[in-house]
């Protein structure tokens, strides 16, 4: 089971954006089979996803940004080079954490090592969010900057998605502002937690209602968006 963190009801202040990449990582997952790599697995979330993998390793590195008590890891590694054998793995899966590493382009060589050829990756990263993991956020990239980058490291580009669009990007900051900085900075909020209360189990969860129900009346555009999805293959 996904936990309910990644898998939230409306209710929730992440609901657009988690519950978005639920529905994009359970779309993608069956597609990777074989020994899976879950690299910055962290807690493993989406781990019961991968019905089609026979095997379920994480690997993590140790940052400033993030705590990792109590999470599933199998391998921590340096921040350049993984502890794992060419060729060891069928399938990679990665999940908001290129936007945490640095040294990006030295690390996109290091996955293609341990993958196997005709292997592929899933991953996500977001496009449109607030910094987070503080100080551990470097880059957001746009879909373009991903191919590119992937091309150039020996890997084809299969499918490349989207999660959320212009108004549901825009609507999701506005709840996490009010949920996470607005409570905190207005007086009668940030000094009554009854307030707060209000807020959070009732304000935030009719205005996500709300959002629904209009949502399909307005016109699409998704030039600006929540995550960027892609799946990608190792070629010879």
């Amino acid at each position: 089971m996904v936990p309910e963190n990644f898998n939230p009801r409306v209710s929730h202040p992440l609901y657009f954006i988690r519950k978005g990449l639920f529905n994009k990582i359970k779309q993608y997952a069956p597609m990777l089979k074989g020994n899976l790599l879950d690299f910055g697995c962290g807690a493993k979330p989406y781990k019961s996803l991968f019905t089609n993998v026979e095997s379920y390793v994480g690997v993590e590195y140790h940052s400033e940004g993030h705590s990792h008590v109590d999470e599933q890891i199998d391998f921590f590694y340096d921040g350049k080079t993984l502890p794992l054998k060419d060729e060891s793995f069928d399938s990679i899966f990665s999940s908001e954490v290129f936007e945490h590493v640095f040294n990006l382009q030295e690390i996109l060589p290091e996955l293609k090592r341990v993958l196997k050829i005709g292997g592929q990756m899933l991953f996500t990263c977001p496009f449109v969010w607030e910094e987070h993991e503080i100080p551990v956020d470097f880059a957001r990239y746009t879909q373009f900057a991903l191919k590119d980058m992937l091309e150039k490291n020996g890997f084809k580009v299969v499918i490349i998605d989207k999660n959320g669009h212009t108004l549901s990007a825009i609507h999701q900051l506005f709840i996490v502002y009010l949920n996470d900085h607005w409570l905190n900075k207005v007086i009668i909020f940030s000094r009554f937690n009854f307030f707060k209360k209000i807020v959070r189990q009732i304000l935030v969860p009719v205005l996500n209602y709300l959002f629904l129900l209009f949502e399909p009346l307005w016109p699409k555009n998704d030039r600006l968006y929540l995550n960027t999805i892609i799946l990608a293959e190792k070629i010879a």
